[in-house]
């Protein structure tokens, strides 16, 4: 394993997407940084010159910068833990996780995410369509989850980590969980990995 450098993350702390990086380092025990980056942060000049699109996380690595949870993600694992389980060598199980790093950039932001988003914050987006993602990726991941333990292999990678937070906090988007026992149980498996830490809970919303 090589040396962290000083290693910074800008996030803030309900977004999903910096929460997946930040329980990334600590499981592998890298000391770091953390930078909150709020909507106003996120504006000005020293921000954009890290992430022109002004979106969090951003990682600063000695003098790498790198921009997007997934990109994080596979980043940390191959610089720090290049041949642990989190990103499989074998070619199939490593595209299994590369699918899953995509979902959760795709259906998990676009349904359980956003609907989180629209009923903690009043973003502006349809919470119905948000709600109907959910539900069609929910149903194809219940049935997944029948007879496996995780996501991608039969042991926890990047791909959990990355599908986690948005899925276990969508009864905070008015998306109840209780149809789905094998998310559920999914869900304690991961929050069961030693060192593992969720993000702190929002209150339900009213009538979800």
């Amino acid at each position: 394993m090589s040396h962290a450098a000083s290693i910074t993350l800008y996030g803030t702390p309900p977004s999903g997407h910096a929460h997946r990086v930040e329980v990334f380092l600590t499981l592998l025990g890298l000391p770091y940084t953390y930078v909150t980056a709020t909507a106003d942060v996120r504006k000005t000049p020293e921000f954009l010159a890290l992430n022109p699109l002004g979106q969090i996380p951003v990682l600063v690595d000695g003098d790498a910068v790198i921009c997007d949870s997934t990109a994080i993600l596979i980043y940390l694992a191959e610089k720090y833990a290049p041949d642990s389980p989190w990103l499989p060598r074998d070619p199939l199980t490593r595209a299994e996780v590369q699918r899953w790093l995509s979902i959760a950039s795709a259906e998990v932001r676009f349904g359980p995410a956003i609907a989180r988003a629209i009923s903690q914050w009043q973003l502006p987006g349809d919470l119905a369509a948000a709600k109907a993602i959910a539900a069609r990726l929910f149903g194809f991941m219940e049935s997944h989850l029948a007879e496996r333990r995780f996501l991608a292999a039969d042991h926890p990678t990047l791909a959990d980590l990355a599908c986690h937070a948005y899925i276990a906090h969508a009864p905070e988007g008015g998306i109840s969980l209780a149809p789905y026992p094998n998310i559920q149980a999914w869900l304690a498996r991961v929050a069961a990995i030693p060192g593992f830490k969720d993000m702190d809970p929002l209150p339900l919303p009213a009538g979800g």
